[in-house]
């Protein structure tokens, strides 16, 4: 079965148990995940909520809504362009 047939086929129990293992590094009967596993895991995590979940709901999504005016947390302007920083005399 290739990548793509699994994850359309994980059962959401599956889910929940590879997604709780990433978060403690553990399988459930306690063993480690090995860096190979971790990085198979987080694969199919990503995988399974891009094709099933909201893009709010999905591992890893940072919420950037809106700012007050003139506020930004990417340091762009509200038209995208980039603000030059000023620099003060002391």
């Amino acid at each position: 079965m290739d990548f793509e047939k699994l994850i359309d086929n994980l059962d959401p129990a599956i889910y929940a148990s590879l997604k709780r293992a990433l978060e403690i590094g553990k399988w459930p009967d306690g063993r480690v995940l090995t860096d190979e596993q971790r990085a198979h895991c987080m694969d199919a995590v990503i995988a399974y909520d891009h094709r099933r979940k909201p893009e709010e709901q999905r591992v890893g999504y940072i919420d950037k809504g809106s700012k007050s005016e003139g506020d930004s947390c990417d340091g762009h302007g509200d038209n995208g362009a980039e603000k030059p920083i000023k620099w003060a005399d002391s």
